[in-house]
């Protein structure tokens, strides 16, 4: 962001009985085989509890089965999660977070750097998920985009880019999201862009949003509460995560999502190895299978998490509510992590006097 910010069956322990008499011959085989494998090693992932099923059935199971694995979940929102690791209160060998967290993450010392040679579909991805956060560290198994949902029948006006977000007419129909939330500082940096500036201004990007703010009927820190809110007719217009967009569409067929004109924002979620984790090799090879094409395939065409990787291909149909195609992704705005880290605290206290107060 210096320049414009831009720039997851358990596996069965086996008890082996063997027989004297009336065993055959493939009966004995096939329980060698099995204490063969031996019992199953732990690895402990840490991640979010959204579409836990499909995950368990769809992506962890056939991990298991193939690795002889036991994966074990720790549930919860990122901040809980990255601060278990910070303290050291978690056996956890592979995470799940946003970028925002994990460059967090990264600064507090708590990843381990990945082997990227033994990660093979690193290069079936697209270059922004390849390294978000660094060579060091883990890539992104997800890119979501941040754009605009607007309702026709409510605004006059199409909604083509971050612009018209600031158009008179929607005074009283506006939402934003509040600083804190993961798509905070892309609503700031965009305020900077609208102002004109070629690379990130916080004076100017502050001085655009408390144009903005005059038609905000709330700054939300929750989807749940946009979807509430456009689904009473209480807004008509606002930012949100592409991804969520079918809840929107659900509650009002007619909504509209924009890519804008401009570019998005890329939300990108990353996997990286823990510090001091005992299975390091196999979290990499967990790594590598969860950029598969086969995995990327499955969780786009259930639209759990939009593709990675450049081979997926998907239908119109199951490109609805994704982020898919490298037109869409290559234009994309990235913010640096590194910076919104180390200014967030200043910008939520100008946010908090300036624009909430």
């Amino acid at each position: 962001m210096k320049k414009m910010l831009t720039g997851i069956l358990s596996a069965s322990m086996l008890s082996l009985v063997l027989a004297g008499c009336g065993s055959s011959d493939k009966t004995q085989e096939g329980a060698a085989g099995e204490a063969a494998k031996g019992e199953p090693q732990k690895l402990v992932i840490s991640t979010w509890g959204f579409s836990e099923d499909f995950f368990r059935k769809e992506i962890y199971e056939p991990f298991e089965k193939e690795h002889n694995v036991k994966i074990v979940l720790e549930i919860g929102n990122n901040a809980e999660r990255l601060n278990k690791i910070r303290q050291g209160s978690s056996d956890v060998d592979l995470i799940y977070l946003s970028d925002y967290y994990a460059q967090q993450g990264i600064d507090s010392g708590v990843f381990e750097k990945i082997d990227r040679s033994r990660i093979p579909n690193l290069n079936q991805i697209y270059d922004i998920a390849k390294a978000p956060l660094g060579e060091d560290y883990g890539p992104a198994y997800t890119i979501g985009q941040f754009g605009i949902a607007y309702n026709p029948k409510l605004v006059t006006t199409e909604i083509k880019d971050w612009k018209d977000l600031w158009s008179p007419e929607l005074a009283g129909k506006l939402t934003l999201p509040n600083i804190t939330s993961t798509t905070g500082p892309m609503i700031l940096d965009s305020a900077s862009m609208v102002a004109g500036s070629a690379e990130f201004n916080e004076d100017q990007a502050f001085a655009k949003m408390k144009e903005a703010n005059k038609g905000v009927v709330k700054y939300y820190d929750k989807t749940s509460e946009y979807v509430n809110m456009f689904s009473q007719e209480e807004i008509a217009v606002g930012p949100i995560m592409e991804m969520y967009f079918k809840d929107i569409q659900a509650a009002v067929p007619e909504a509209v999502f924009v890519a804008p004109a401009s570019g998005g924002y890329a939300v990108m979620n990353t996997v990286n190895i823990v510090k001091g984790s005992k299975n390091k090799q196999l979290a990499e090879d967990f790594i590598n299978y969860q950029l598969s094409k086969e995995v990327q395939e499955k969780t786009a065409k259930a639209k759990v998490d939009s593709p990675v990787n450049t081979s997926v291909e998907l239908t119109a149909e199951e490109a609805k509510g994704v982020t898919y195609g490298e037109e869409t992704v290559n234009k994309l705005r990235k913010l640096d992590m590194k910076f919104v880290n180390e200014h967030s605290k200043a910008w939520i206290d100008r946010w908090n006097r300036e624009i909430t107060q």
